[in-house]
């Protein structure tokens, strides 16, 4: 044996041990003042590298391409029922409250019930898909990927639809809530069907887009926050007003079977441009951005 090499195993070489500062969750693994359990309670509390989020909600785009097509019609109808449920709850807060300026701020809490209800539950809901079901399509580049996507959005989005409609109809039936209730269903109703300029509708829309496609992002780094993420980011498109196609499609779908708006306003003033806008809020906005800034990463490990 030489000279050298005992002078290596006597002090091997540490560049595979030492870790770069701008990587903290290495930094904290190899923490030579931490023991085994330190230097795990430490990983757990790193946040996720941005590559690691895009491949969780990647995968979760490419579990929902793969699933059959009545999977997604059973688990599409159930979204939207769901949402349902933000419509109704906001309208019961909003009828227990008195009429002041800040009865929105807190009637606003309402709107979240129905994405908690969808979120947690695994359901599929249209807006959701502008980000998860995006991001396969951008990393794989291939014509059946981009098949199944369209088949998702298609299926998702007309049962999505359709079981607002059918959730509205219930609240439409006779003595099933008190006056009250009723009175701030109606109420709700007119305000969501959106003025005949339908420009604003559109920005709103691109704005709850982008906001419910970050939510999804942000939920594997959320951990046990999950419930307070989606509660705070649905409460902020609720008060700012933004537009989201499903939740809003039950309130519209209301108005019209109330008679105060009609079959071309539910397509002309709010289901075009909302669609439009989620659809540029989500995909353009969230996924196209947050996948370019992972794009130069991802062929470098290629």
């Amino acid at each position: 044996m030489t000279k050298d090499t005992i002078q290596h195993e006597r002090h091997p070489d540490t560049t595979d041990r030492a870790t770069p500062p701008d990587h903290p969750e290495k930094a904290g693994a190899e923490s030579p003042h931490l023991d085994a359990g330190e230097k795990d309670q430490a990983a757990q509390h790193t946040a996720p590298h941005a590559l690691m989020l895009h491949e969780i909600v990647r995968e979760e785009g490419e579990a929902a391409l793969e699933r059959t097509v009545m999977a997604l019609v059973w688990s599409s109808l159930a979204a939207g029922l769901s949402m349902g449920f933000s419509f109704l709850t906001t309208a019961v807060l909003q009828a227990g409250l008195p009429d002041t300026s800040w009865r929105h701020l807190v009637s606003s809490f309402g709107y979240t019930t129905g994405f908690v209800l969808v979120i947690m539950g695994r359901q599929q809901l249209f807006s959701e898909s502008t980000l998860t079901v995006v991001l396969p399509v951008l990393t794989r580049r291939d014509l059946d990927c981009l098949l199944k996507a369209l088949r998702l959005w298609v299926v998702v989005l007309f049962c999505n639809l359709l079981s607002s409609w059918a959730f509205a109809a219930m609240l439409r039936l006779p003595g099933v809530f008190d006056t009250e209730v009723v009175d701030a269903l109606d109420e709700t109703a007119r305000a969501a069907v959106g003025p005949v300029n339908t420009f604003p509708t559109f920005i709103r829309a691109v704005l709850g887009g982008w906001l419910i496609a970050l939510m999804v992002w942000l939920l594997p780094s959320a951990r046990s926050a999950r419930l307070l993420t989606v509660v705070l980011i649905t409460w902020v498109v609720a008060v700012a007003k933004l537009s989201h196609i499903i939740a809003g499609s039950t309130e519209v779908a209301y108005a019209v079977l109330a008679g105060d708006a009609s079959f071309a306003d539910y397509f002309g003033r709010f289901l075009l441009p909302t669609l439009a806008g989620n659809v540029v809020g989500g995909m353009s906005l969230v996924a196209l951005l947050n996948h370019a800034a992972i794009a130069p990463e991802i062929s470098e490990r290629r």
